[in-house]
């Protein structure tokens, strides 16, 4: 049964647990490979999670001449591959959402790659299975449908993905109503 990391981003308290997980799942060199934004830092401490939301078709492998972006037959899209990799930056250009970052001393992409040494096995990436407020979770369609009506049945306007920049994405975001309509700003 597939799963999918959900983000309800109103439950994040910036503890960033998930950013000390990161840095511990396989392959990730010690290494975060998401981050918690503050939102508005001199107004309130408003906290969000921001990691890469693996696009159906993404804009960072699609901009690579290299082809050294890969994606995984689960969906996750993958850091660039060492030995292809030729440090060009498009990624990090193309990327609508800013989430690959570049190692100027690697000449390397990083980015989000879902754990893929734990999510192909279907154990939750680091940052779900650490996260206290439930704002990062590790969920099937069903559980995430539940959700969507949980949410509807409050009155509250939520969206579960960002099709206005980049089109289908394997992570979902539930967005407060209040940031709904800002898809047209983009």
């Amino acid at each position: 049964m597939k799963k999918r990391l959900y983000i309800e981003l109103e439950n994040c308290i910036g503890c960033r647990s998930c950013l000390a997980a990161c840095t511990q799942c396989g392959g990730h060199e010690q290494r975060n490979r998401n981050y918690v934004y503050d939102v508005n830092p001199l107004v309130d401490r408003q906290t969000m999670p921001l990691m890469c939301l693996h696009c159906e078709n993404p804009a960072c492998a699609r901009s690579c001449p290299a082809q050294a972006i890969q994606i995984h037959e689960t969906g996750a899209v993958l850091s660039a591959l060492v030995e292809k990799c030729i440090g060009c930056q498009n990624c990090t250009i193309a990327c609508p959402y800013g989430i690959p970052k570049f190692d100027t001393e690697q000449n390397l992409m990083y980015k989000c790659d879902l754990c893929i040494d734990r999510t192909k096995d279907g154990i939750p990436p680091m940052c779900a299975s650490v996260c206290p407020s439930n704002t990062l979770q590790w969920l099937t369609e069903e559980e995430i449908e539940r959700k969507e009506k949980q949410f509807a049945l409050d009155n509250e306007k939520w969206v579960t993905s960002l099709p206005f920049l980049e089109g289908r994405t394997e992570v979902k975001v539930n967005l407060p109503g209040i940031l709904q309509g800002t898809e047209k700003l983009f």
